[in-house]
């Protein structure tokens, strides 16, 4: 599912119909006209000509043209603009720029692809790494914004080893870099250049907004941004949700959603290191969002789990998949009583029953998530001093993270043992 993008207002200068030719003759001379749209017909006879945001303050036009400055929301794209791609508009304008300079080496240094969020574009990078573009100045960016239809341009560097997975993205183009992003109906605002925004994620966003969380309290370990805390707030209809998150950035970016969603009073953002968190017995669910591996929070979760009633923990972690040699087993959701005190992953019935996914369990996935329930129960024994029982709902395959390493989701219910009468 491709995210929402936030509508862009384009300038322009309007005029009367019989000034439209002389400006247009202006604009095109000063370099100001934007030809990735056509020009707008507006009430009363007048009509607006695009101009390049970023040359706005070059504009000097001749006295005899009265126009005035507007802005054009959802306009039409050029002819020209229609027929050719973003990734080919982009190289057809830098070699306009160059000129001479054009070589074989610069063709191969733009990029294909990039992330979009509203009007900023994130470059990856390893684009535009080549000499010759360091000597363009300011004119690369405003060039390649103009050509992909943004105004600001980020590029983005390697992840920082701090900890806390910072990007390290530099602003090209524009003056800050916070952005809105919409996924699944559910509004997003951070600084790229402070915070990280996983796109690959979107499946496991899904699934967490469908899950049955009605008047249920949630505790987030690892809630970032607010990739789950939202889902599980707008969508899954969870009563409370205790986000935890120790990067100052991403606590000001989720702050910031949760309003933006309507959902603020129903969190409460706790600033820190999670395994220092002092909540105990007040989750129904806990989400442990974090890989390679969530292992620290498991002790925490523990604790913030219901006594009395016990909850779900949903793990995640990145599991090496050795390339497949024997059949895989196929993965099951179905009633908790289905699953031995050892947290086996279940299978389907061979009539294929609605428990049975469609996604197949493999064996490493199996011994990973059968090892963590067994690790998860004598965690919970340990810490209330009586047995619990470990039920293995499913295992979710968000993504591939690396060669024969995946990203999967336990979804592991967790429940006290009655005492025998």
């Amino acid at each position: 599912m491709e995210a929402a993008e936030v509508p862009i207002r384009v300038p322009a200068l309007a005029t009367e119909q019989r000034f439209a030719q002389r400006l247009r003759r202006c604009l095109q001379e000063e370099r100001l006209w934007d030809r990735r749209y056509q020009l707008q017909r507006l009430p009363a006879g007048r009509v607006a000509l695009p101009v390049l945001e970023e040359k706005l303050s070059q504009l000097c036009l001749p006295p005899e043209v009265p126009c005035e400055l507007v802005r054009i929301q959802d306009p039409v794209p050029s002819r020209a603009a229609r027929r050719r791609s973003p990734a080919q508009r982009l190289r057809d304008e830098l070699r306009e720029l160059l000129a001479a300079g054009w070589s074989e080496e610069l063709e191969r240094d733009v990029p294909h692809a990039w992330q979009r969020h509203g009007d900023l574009v994130l470059l990856s990078e390893d684009s535009f790494k080549a000499a010759p573009w360091q000597k363009l100045g300011p004119a690369l960016w405003e060039t390649v914004a103009s050509a992909l239809g943004a105004r600001r341009v980020a590029k983005r560097g390697r992840v920082m080893p701090d900890g806390m997975r910072s990007p390290s993205v530099t602003l090209l183009l524009g003056q800050h870099g916070w952005v809105e992003h919409v996924d699944n109906g559910i509004r997003y605002t951070f600084d790229v250049t402070k915070c990280m925004f996983s796109p690959g994620n979107i499946t496991e966003k899904l699934r967490v907004a469908s899950l049955p969380c009605s008047g249920e309290v949630l505790v987030d370990l690892y809630a970032g941004i607010g990739y789950f805390t939202l889902p599980f707030l707008v969508h899954a209809g969870a009563a409370f949700v205790h986000a935890c998150e120790w990067n100052g950035h991403a606590v000001e970016a989720l702050h910031r959603s949760l309003v933006l969603n309507g959902v603020r009073d129903r969190c409460h953002i706790h600033s820190g290191d999670s395994r220092q968190l002092q909540l105990r017995d007040v989750a129904d669910r806990v989400n442990l969002g974090l890989i390679p591996s969530s292992e620290e929070g498991w002790p925490v979760a523990c604790r913030v789990l219901k006594k009395h009633t016990g909850g779900v923990l949903h793990i995640h972690h990145n599991v090496e998949t050795p390339p497949a040699r024997t059949a895989a087993l196929p993965a099951e959701r179905g009633p908790p009583e289905a699953a031995s005190s050892a947290g086996e992953a279940r299978h389907p019935a061979e009539d294929g029953g609605e428990g049975a996914l469609r996604t197949r369990l493999r064996p490493e996935w199996q011994r990973w998530a059968e090892a963590t329930a067994t690790r998860i129960q004598g965690l919970l024994a340990e810490l209330h001093g009586r047995p619990w029982r470990t039920s293995v709902l499913h295992v979710e395959a968000v993504k591939s993270y690396a060669p024969h390493v995946h990203h999967l989701v336990l979804d592991l219910e967790c429940r006290p043992v009655p005492p025998v009468q």
